[in-house]
């Protein structure tokens, strides 16, 4: 029956092929507008740890001054060294990571590289387990490293194919800050959409290329980047232990909700003993946020792209409209036809049917121009300047959706108009002819 219908489909489309040509580019061109904002839109706004981000959370303290305290305010969005170390060394989460940014100059040892800086990350042992960090070659530092301020590091696939031409570097030497040190561990293809663990760094860039311990970068005074927040004197050193300065992010790993509440409690007696110590002077306030709850605290879609995304469904709706009149127009253009179908013995369901098998032909078709129109898009998207453009892509998922949205508004759009056409009264029509 489906196969009668589309024949019947095909032939009206060959009578009018300008208005058909119409309703396709209509369709095709809300689409490719839609589809070109909504992929931009799933590529921001994603979970970058699909299946563990519910687990990992994000710790925040308040140990600042009476000075400039509001009642409710948001404490500090990182912590200070003394906190970070004191809470990584009690260990009462399952894993628990304390990390930094910072930059480090690379002297290869072949004659044809000359020294270049890379972006690094200063953190402790169980930041890989706890991001599922994948290995090509060899695996991260331990804990024994971390006491003992070992020279050791890991890079990435980039780096390692640029200074060892991508062979196993493990056990190799690679100068840092012109200090030897020893890589045991080459990161796989890793980029978690966005960058949540640091939210002070570029937040859809390419991620670090060299990783070792924060106990070693402190003891070798390497270079660090990102946000700081200091209210008291420093005395000359920002990063030193007991200054009061917040620069470090703190992350956790709880299995359960109960270790979430557990550990939520475990921080507001730490604040509270901090606070009979002398060391905090605000009332007890902590934040424990998983990924995406510190996502969305941080608004990490951009603005503009919000609205993007708005204005493509507002075309979208827009264009459907448009093609409704153009599909009103050729159905009841077609009333005699359909009177005497209906005289010879079609039932008004029938009708229906037709042009409505009409309506979701033209939507595929608007979908196939509206794909092609979505990747045009999509490669006008990744020549921005913005450091997450280069991430918009169509995957298997979203050509899906492309093809069963372009159908399904298509078909929305066809039910006015089938409806008034199986409306349209076979007396009236055999009289008018």
């Amino acid at each position: 029956m489906f196969g009668y219908y589309f024949n019947l489909a095909l032939r009206s489309f060959r009578r009018n092929r300008v208005l058909t040509a119409l309703m396709v580019l209509a369709i095709a061109l809300g689409i490719g507008a839609c589809m070109t904002t909504l992929t931009v839109f799933r590529v921001l706004s994603g979970d970058p740890l699909p299946g563990k981000s519910g687990q990992l959370y994000y710790v925040q303290l308040d140990p600042e001054g009476m000075q400039g305290y509001t009642p409710g305010g948001e404490p500090n969005e990182q912590v200070t060294r003394t906190d970070a170390e004191t809470l990584l060394r009690e260990k009462r989460g399952d894993r628990q990571a304390m990390m930094t940014g910072g930059g480090v100059s690379v002297t290869p040892d072949r004659a044809d590289l000359t020294p270049f800086l890379s972006d690094a990350r200063y953190a402790s042992t169980d930041f890989f387990p706890m991001f599922q960090v994948p290995f090509l070659y060899g695996n991260g530092w331990s804990q024994q490293d971390d006491e003992s301020r070992a020279r050791v590091v890991v890079i990435s696939s980039d780096l390692n194919d640029r200074v060892f031409g991508g062979s196993d570097s493990v056990g190799k030497r690679l100068r840092l800050d012109q200090t030897d040190f020893t890589v045991i561990g080459v990161i796989d293809e890793w980029r978690p959409t966005p960058r949540f663990y640091d939210m002070n760094s570029d937040r859809y860039g390419e991620l670090e290329d060299v990783f070792l311990p924060f106990s070693t970068s402190r003891d070798l005074q390497m270079g660090r980047s990102g946000n700081m927040n200091c209210w008291g004197d420093s005395r000359g050193d920002n990063t030193a232990l007991n200054v009061p300065c917040a620069w470090i992010q703190y992350w956790v790993e709880l299995g359960s909700e109960e270790k979430r509440k557990a550990y939520h409690d475990y921080l507001t007696s730490y604040s509270e003993q901090q606070r009979a110590a002398g060391r905090f002077e605000r009332p007890t306030n902590v934040r424990l946020r998983s990924v995406m709850e510190w996502l969305d605290f941080n608004r990490v879609v951009p603005t503009d792209v919000v609205m993007q995304l708005w204005l493509g469904f507002g075309f979208l709706l827009v264009c459907l409209l448009n093609t409704v009149g153009l599909l009103l127009a050729k159905f009841l253009r077609r009333s005699s036809e359909i009177g005497v179908r209906r005289a010879l013995g079609a039932s008004r369901a029938e009708i229906f049917k037709q042009c409505l098998v009409e309506a979701g032909t033209i939507g595929l078709a608007g979908g196939i121009l509206g794909l092609g129109l979505a990747l045009l898009g999509l490669w006008a998207v990744r020549q921005q300047p913005a450091s997450y453009a280069e991430l918009a892509h169509l995957d298997l998922g979203m050509l899906l959706t492309t093809f069963l949205l372009a159908i399904v508004a298509s078909l929305f759009a066809g039910i006015l108009p089938a409806w008034r056409a199986m409306q349209v009264t076979p007396a009236l029509q055999l009289k008018s002819q």
